[in-house]
């Protein structure tokens, strides 16, 4: 990113995922077998490092465009993404059932190859110099594993949804097939409706986004544990209840979401990282890798898990992983906190400074 440039890098990603996005839909005219399946992995692998290259520089061009309220901007553009999760399944089905499979797929190629001047135009131009700092040297801070792990943990609990839900409530509650991306927009508008204040909350007062990640890692966790819900607690499942669950998950996956790339950035500032375009785009990328990784994750296991357990018992397991961070999450504030105060209430002599100064040369 640092030698291309966030915005080169940004809608070069966009024309490459426009462009795939196009030839996924001519797919079906390509002779079935292996060579459709070959294709088909290629295209969507170009669509992900397109999408990647997108996603990554958006972050740093919107860190680097507003440093005093980078948890703000970045809740308020999740509005946008909860429209497109409300906006797409209907729209996207709506082109299919009217006018066949390729229609959604070249309609939406389009619309983001025509974004691609207009961004050319709007966006500005960051020159960065190339930093020094590695990104293994961020990834292996404790508090910067804490975090990846918070974000793999949410994006695999999002992600299990996916393959699981839709059948699930397709089964369970009899529901029309035209009717089931509706229960989707429980979680879909709470999540972003809920980010611009968890945003301006995490800027605000940034003492809060600790109790913002713990708290949302144990919520998300007990609202898993409630989707089945989990067989254990001999409670019928029934429509109102899965739906209110929902909106309760679209929350405390914000609760944890928000407030997690501000942190990160603070952590690395504190260990002397240099401020720039540079630790951006390490911070931007490792947040899309660890998200993108939870994608992978969360399916996969969660798939695997609902066929052999049932969505309720699935459901409850994949709530571990939220579980497992909010509980890791507050025993390492509350301990970093007891450190802290420690160190205020004992400081060390001047022998014991002259000591630590020497070996920190």
């Amino acid at each position: 990113l640092t030698h291309i440039g966030a915005k080169f890098m940004f809608v070069a990603g966009m024309f490459v995922s426009g462009c795939v996005t196009i030839l996924f839909g001519m797919l079906d005219k390509v002779p079935s077998g292996s060579i459709f399946i070959g294709l088909c992995f290629l295209v969507r692998a170009m669509d992900a490092v397109g999408f990647a290259a997108a996603m990554t520089a958006s972050f740093s061009i919107l860190a680097k465009a507003f440093p005093n309220n980078i948890a703000t901007v970045l809740g308020s553009l999740e509005v946008f993404t909860g429209l497109g999760l409300v906006l797409g399944p209907p729209l996207g089905g709506f082109l299919y059932q009217s006018f066949g499979y390729e229609v959604p797929f070249i309609t939406l190629g389009c619309i983001v190859l025509v974004l691609v001047p207009v961004n050319m135009c709007i966006l500005p131009k960051y020159d960065s110099v190339p930093s020094k700092d590695s990104f293994w040297k961020l990834v292996l801070l404790p508090k910067v594993l804490l975090l990846c792990f918070t974000i793999f943990s949410i994006s695999a609990c999002l992600g299990f949804l996916d393959p699981t839900m839709s059948l699930f409530i397709l089964k369970k509650f009899k529901l029309p097939a035209g009717y089931v991306g509706l229960v989707f927009l429980g979680l879909a508008l709470s999540y972003s409706l809920s980010s611009p204040l968890l945003g301006l909350l995490s800027d605000k007062l940034p003492y809060l986004r600790k109790w913002l990640l713990a708290t949302g890692g144990l919520m998300t966790a007990l609202c898993f544990f409630l989707l089945g819900p989990a067989p254990v607690l001999h409670i019928e499942s029934q429509l109102w209840m899965f739906v209110l669950v929902l909106v309760l998950v679209g929350f405390s996956l914000g609760m944890c979401a928000i407030p997690v790339f501000p942190e990160i950035l603070q952590c690395a500032y504190e260990n002397g990282f240099e401020e720039g375009l540079s630790l951006l785009g390490l911070v931007s990328g490792l947040f899309s890798a660890m998200w993108s990784l939870g994608a992978f994750a969360g399916p996969t296991l969660g798939g695997f898990l609902n066929e052999k357990l049932g969505f309720e018992w699935a459901s409850a397991i994949q709530g571990g992983w939220a579980l497992l961070s909010g509980l890791a999450t507050g025993i390492f504030y509350i301990t970093e906190a007891k450190r802290r105060r420690s160190s205020l209430q004992n400081p060390p002599d001047n022998n014991e400074q002259t000591h630590l100064v020497g070996s920190e040369t």
